[in-house]
Order: C-alpha cells, then structure tokens, then sequence
C-alpha cells in the first residue's frame, strides 16, 4: 500500500508527458554583422623596444616632470628661432625662451637642433 501511492503518482506524470502538444519553437537570433572597414581604422601597432631605455616604472631625478620635445619641420631659417638657455650644473637641461622657469630635457638632440617647446608649440634650438 505505501508503495502503490508512488506508483501511482509517477504513472500520472508519465501518462501527461506524452500529451500530444509540440514543444515550442525555437527562436533563432540573429549574430550582429560590423562593417569590416571598421577595423581597419585604427589598426594595432607594436612599438619598437629600445633595450637601452630606462624602465618605465623609475622615477626621474629632475625637479618638474617635463613632456619630451619633438624635432620641429625645417620650414623656416634657423636664424629665425632663439636658442634655449642652458640650466647650470644640469648638462641636459634646457630653459625654453618661450616659457620662463620651465625645463626641458633635450638629451638625445645635437645642438642647433630645432626642438617644439612641449609647453607652448613654439620651435627653439637646441644650444
């Protein structure tokens, strides 16, 4: 008798289960297409590894953190830019005549160099 209950209760879900009505339908969605020429826009580019440049986690010894200067086009005479003012005591910094009490770092660059002043935009040479 206590097993007849059981029975009778798996029987009744096993007689619903086979009713005659279809499962529903799956839906199917559809997958989001991009242009491809979008990614080509802005393609990746590794950057070049210099093995002699200090790792990027050390902090400089300079005073005020400075951008670095970019090399200006050769549009017009040198004679038309001034000279930076050299820092004593600090053989690789530079005063912009552009912006007073500022220092640039302009390692790297020979003098008579054209540098952009990375405060201003304006191109002064390297003394």
């Amino acid at each position: 008798m206590k097993s007849s209950l059981p029975l009778a209760l798996l029987a009744a879900f096993v007689l619903s289960s086979c009713s005659d009505e279809e499962p529903p339908q799956r839906v199917r969605h559809r997958v989001a297409r991009y242009p491809a020429e979008g990614r080509e826009e802005y393609p990746a580019t590794q950057q070049p590894f210099n093995p002699n440049a200090p790792p990027e986690n050390t902090a400089r010894e300079e005073t005020s953190a400075t951008p670095a200067p970019t090399a200006g086009p050769a549009r017009v005479a040198k004679g038309d830019f001034p000279y930076g003012i050299p820092v004593p005591g600090k053989p690789h910094l530079v005063e912009s005549p552009f912006s007073p009490g500022k220092y640039i770092d302009v390692e790297g660059f020979a003098p008579g160099t054209e540098v952009k002043d990375p405060y201003t935009g304006k191109i002064f040479l390297v003394p």
